[in-house]
């Protein structure tokens, strides 16, 4: 039976410049929703790249214990976001270094990278 809690980091597509960011809010609502049907507590932290990501991202960490932790693709697979990336890796590691890390392909198929740890 799945476990969790579970935190997703991903980039805050509303806050990203230059695309419509609506279907991809729109996939990371089925994404957090589907946690909802395998009732495992997950909770979100997306940031912006140019607003201190990563004391967003630390604080979020540092709330509770989690199980898994999934870094979402918009952060692992785009070469700019290379630094930011790592730095998520080693905040991970930093504040919460019991839970599983686990990557997502899509915002909708993030609760099943977090049950592939839990």
């Amino acid at each position: 039976m799945p476990q969790g809690p579970v935190l997703v980091i991903g980039l805050d597509p509303a806050r990203l410049e230059g695309w419509d960011p609506e279907p991809v809010l729109a996939a990371i609502a089925r994404g957090h929703a589907r946690f909802g049907e395998l009732g495992v507590e997950a909770d979100m932290c997306l940031v912006a790249p140019d607003d201190e990501p990563e004391a967003a991202i630390a604080e979020a960490l540092r709330r509770k214990e989690y199980a898994c932790v999934v870094v979402g693709g918009g952060i692992r697979k785009h070469e700019p976001y290379l630094l930011l990336f790592e730095r998520v890796v080693n905040l991970v590691r930093q504040h919460a270094p019991q839970a599983a890390i686990a990557f997502n392909g899509t915002p909708d198929d993030t609760a099943d990278a977090a049950l592939r740890w839990l």
